[in-house]
């Protein structure tokens, strides 16, 4: 299992287990990663031990019956429940994806920590704020300085190209799995930021793609990819950021 970013000289303790009063014949045990900065004590990991018969059958349902009736003490983000906000990344039995779709049904024990190798800002939660830099660096917007009477027009063909693309919903499950973004990620931009590079250096509709690609020319920026293919072996989307960055590659090696 990855490595998660922790408090200097930490280590995970044992923390407690939560049980409930008669044991339950559908059991599903829970291992949840706890850490309260204003508590100045190592991270700890609770033990919750659950009726599966009381909740649904995705992460998110798990958590949520925890904090509504075990333990309203965990924090964890979370909005939609429908895999498109991506608030509720996380890491659950090795592999980081979306609590709110990933089927948990048939599994009798978890193991749930926040995504690997980010500052936590508490439980489940990690600081983002370098990650959203690095994605407003990109400036994942439309530059075209003309201005149309209604809209910029677009063929179907065009419009295709940005399919796998434009599906990310910036969750991080990609970036935080990639070992170049782990040991780097104050230089490297990491397979969900590329990944939103390259669906603006492709859209027809832009007229900024040398600079765009001229941004990019960096050893650090791009070229740190290793492609180990972490980020599309783990995205909950099932999008491929690995073929996203060599397609930026290859165009940074035509011109």
């Amino acid at each position: 299992m990855a490595k998660f970013t922790l408090p200097i000289n930490s280590r995970i303790t044992e923390g407690k287990t939560f049980k409930p009063s008669v044991e339950p014949k559908n059991r599903l045990r829970v291992d949840i990663y706890r850490y309260n900065p204003d508590l100045n004590s190592n991270p700890y990991l609770d033990t919750y031990i659950l009726d599966k018969d009381k909740f649904g059958p995705m992460g998110l349902d798990v958590l949520l019956y925890i904090k509504n009736n075990v333990d309203p003490t965990l924090a964890f983000r979370r909005s939609c429940r429908e895999g498109i906000c991506g608030s509720c990344s996380m890491n659950i039995n090795g592999t980081n994806t979306l609590a709110c779709i990933l089927n948990v049904a048939e599994e009798t024990h978890l193991k749930i920590y926040p995504l690997p190798h980010m500052p936590v800002v508490k439980d489940l939660v990690p600081d983002m704020k370098d990650f959203y830099k690095q994605y407003e660096s990109i400036k994942p917007w439309l530059i075209n300085d003309s201005k149309p009477d209604r809209e910029h027009r677009q063929s179907q063909e065009d419009r295709g190209k940005l399919d796998g693309l434009i599906e990310c919903v910036l969750c991080a499950c990609c970036s935080t799995s990639c070992p170049s973004y782990w040991w780097n990620s104050d230089k490297y931009l990491g397979p969900a930021t590329l990944l939103h590079a390259y669906r603006w250096i492709i859209d027809s509709r832009d007229t900024a793609q040398k600079e765009r690609l001229s941004e990019l020319a960096d050893k650090f920026k791009l070229f740190r990819c290793h492609t180990i293919m972490n980020c599309t072996k783990t995205c909950p989307k099932n999008l491929n950021p690995a073929k996203a960055i060599s397609h930026i590659k290859q165009m940074l090696a035509s011109q």
